[in-house]
């Protein structure tokens, strides 16, 4: 068996420093291995007794009868890697270390860590600081959480993963309330060695596991989770993470818009959603959405049958699933028919959607009989079915129901308990409906269904014959030089002159014989219009006036006496966008926006990352990015505005993320701001730009 296989399914385990009194949290493990019913051999190691729990205690590692599987060691940080070498050099697959007092302490801590890891060799390591696993599948529990106090919890098809000790905890008692089942429970904490991405890979393979739910502090080797997530989602495995942080201020920019907006959170948001991963909102979702997707159903569309015996919370739920987008539309006629067929009488308001039947919750035939005919119908894409206060009287013969019509349809089938009944919503999420205490949790979970029935892997493109860009200086390159980047990688730009003098932009504006913008070419001055650097719409007779009181206002401004100036092309017609490229420890970034001096104030802004090894972005993802911006409909024609060059403008956002692609860390930052969409067949333009060449 591999390392992992023996972690979660020992046949021994050595607990090292275990306490003979379960009050104490050295004293839980053995106790909790033997209450949930594991049925291999436990070894507690500890010199000072001669047995624990009925149980031989062995004084030493070196005693005992035979190799274990998992040492789980309980000494302090100080000791632990002691303990951690004896069992790795006995030939242990595994040690699950839940000291701290390593790198969340500082220097001396990472000493520990270091120390730990040495001592490990190639023996696994779970933690530092971890509280441990659960495998429910197997009743094995390997930990010291208290939740485990709990006599019985559901097994089921949720495996969890979490960078918090105290959230696993957490988790495995909220979901026992609520009969949802779970598969594994890890704790990955410190993560010295196994980490998120390890047990991805390997809940991923597992049998027992349908949807692997995330606890994400951070991810400290993107790559490795972005493979491990991608083959979840190649797997038809949903991945569902809930990730803390959000409230962080992010990255801060160095000399672009694009740095001030995508910050770090939004950086977890383009990870996420590229390799397949459901982002849960709040901590409720990340029950919430597992425990629809683990039945297995497969929501098709955004219709959604919302079926009640009370009239007030058909509404919430039907407002809520509007909010989010889903459509409650009425029945189709033949539909409609076959609901009027089922109760008669003036009780029943079955033409429109929420469907009301009345009397559904105290006549399971007539709860069969709307559920079978909603699932069948061609209308609706889903089912929520509102339990009210009626359904209460038989819970059992309600779920009962419900449960009869599911094996005949795929389609989603979810609940909504008005009252506060947990019982009954438990016991029809372990009759294979997930059950919700709030309105809003419906949509949550249907959406997180839809979002896995539409995901698609993303498509890259290889850049052609390298460019040489040799002659560019390092540090920050002037407008006409970043343009000058962006152009030898395809992506068009404005047409422009540099000049030195009133006389020499008078003779360039006149060559372009139409009127013309003026800028500072600086290198140090990054936000142009900021410091009175810009200047458009000008006539060759206005310029060269300009240009002197530009460089004047400039100097007052900045202390910096501008000597080169850009005489460009008004570039008129288009609509405005920023495509920026911005990198950080999860990897390197395109970003595609509503541009111009407003981009920071709106951030209508979308993102990709970019993959390891030299690829940038296809098409099919550049196209993604653009319906995906609020600014859409000013590309596509909104009232009556001639809709833009799309082809031109997925061509610029593949060029520029291949110019990222191919430069890797010598590209440090690059952005164009404003990139003009022009009307279709007239292509894009590149009218100002910023790069940081290494």
């Amino acid at each position: 068996m591999s390392p992992l296989t023996r972690l979660l399914n020992p046949r021994s385990v050595a607990v090292i420093g275990a306490s003979a009194d379960s009050r104490k949290t050295a004293g839980r493990p053995v106790a909790y291995l033997r209450k949930h019913g594991f049925t291999g051999h436990i070894y507690p190691v500890n010199p000072r007794a001669d047995n624990i729990d009925g149980l031989p205690c062995y004084p030493n590692i070196a005693s005992l009868p035979s190799v274990p599987d998992v040492g789980i060691v309980l000494l302090g940080a100080e000791r632990a890697h002691l303990a951690v070498r004896e069992l790795a050099q006995r030939g242990t697959a595994a040690s699950i270390v839940l000291a701290s007092g390593y790198t969340e302490v500082g220097a001396e801590g990472a000493r520990r860590q270091a120390e730990l890891i040495e001592a490990a060799g190639s023996m696994r390591i779970l933690g530092p600081n971890t509280i441990g696993l659960v495998n429910l599948t197997d009743n094995i529990v390997l930990s010291a959480s208290g939740a485990l106090e709990m006599d019985h919890f559901p097994a089921g098809s949720i495996g969890v993963v979490s960078q918090s000790g105290g959230i696993l905890g957490a988790l495995l008692s909220r979901a026992a309330s609520r009969g949802i089942g779970l598969s594994k429970l890890i704790s990955t904490s410190n993560e010295v060695d196994l980490d998120l991405a390890d047990f991805i890979d390997y809940l991923t393979d597992d049998e027992a596991t349908k949807v692997i739910a995330l606890y994400v502090e951070s991810v400290r080797n993107p790559e490795k989770f972005r493979t491990a997530a991608l083959k979840a989602a190649r797997a038809g495995k949903p991945v569902v993470a809930f990730k803390i942080g959000r409230s962080e201020a992010g990255a801060k920019a160095a000399v672009s818009h694009t740095g001030a907006l995508a910050g770090a959170d939004r950086m977890y948001d383009a990870l996420f959603k590229q390799v397949g991963i459901i982002r849960a909102q709040t901590f409720s979702d990340l029950l919430d959405i597992p425990a629809a997707l683990a039945t297995n159903r497969v929501l098709r569309g955004n219709r959604v049958a919302i079926l009640t015996s009370t009239g007030g919370a058909g509404t919430l739920v039907s407002d809520s699933l509007g909010v989010s987008g889903f459509e409650a539309p009425a029945p189709d006629a033949a539909t409609a028919a076959q609901l009027r067929a089922l109760q008669t009488g003036d009780h029943a308001a079955l033409d429109r959607n929420p469907i009301d039947v009345t009397l559904a919750g105290l006549q399971p035939d007539l709860l069969r009989g709307a559920i079978r005919t909603l699932l069948a119908s061609p209308s609706y894409d889903a089912l929520a079915i509102i339990v009210g206060s009626s359904g209460l009287a038989m819970p059992e013969l309600m779920a009962g129901a419900i449960q009869d019509c599911l094996p005949e349809s795929d389609k989603p089938v979810i609940a909504f308990v008005s009252p506060h009944a947990p019982n009954v919503g438990a016991l029809l999420t372990q009759r294979g409906v997930p059950a919700f205490a709030i309105p809003e949790a419906c949509s949550v979970a249907l959406a997180g269904m839809l979002q896995h029935a539409q995901w698609r892997e993303p498509t890259y493109s290889v850049p052609a014959a390298p460019i040489d860009i040799a002659d560019l200086p390092a540090g920050s390159l002037d407008e006409a030089q970043a343009k000058q980047l962006f152009t030898r990688f395809g992506v068009p730009c404005a047409q422009e002159t540099v000049v030195t003098t009133p006389t020499s932009a008078e003779q360039a504006a006149r060559a372009f014989n139409t009127r013309v913008a003026l800028k500072i070419l600086s290198s140090e001055i990054t936000h142009k219009s900021d410091v009175g650097g810009v200047a458009i719409n000008l006539t060759a007779e206005q310029i060269g006036d300009r240009l002197r009181a530009m460089k004047d206002e400039v100097q007052s401004k900045t202390g910096i006496v501008p000597q080169r100036f850009l005489v460009q092309e008004m570039v008129a017609g288009g609509t405005e966008l920023i495509l920026g490229m911005h990198r950080d420890p999860l990897g390197t970034a395109i970003l595609l926006g509503m541009g111009g001096v407003t981009a920071e104030l709106f951030k209508d802004t979308t993102m990709r990352l970019l993959p390891s090894g030299n690829k940038g972005l296809g098409r099919e993802d550049a196209l993604d990015m653009v319906h995906e911006l609020k600014t859409w409909p000013l590309l596509d024609g909104f009232r009556g505005r001639p809709k833009a060059d799309l082809d031109a403008l997925v061509k610029a956002i593949v060029a520029f993320s291949q110019m990222a692609a191919q430069l890797g860390d010598r590209l440090v930052e690059a952005e164009i701001n404003p990139l003009f969409v022009m009307p279709a067949g007239q292509g894009v333009r590149a009218a100002d730009g910023i790069a940081v060449l290494a």
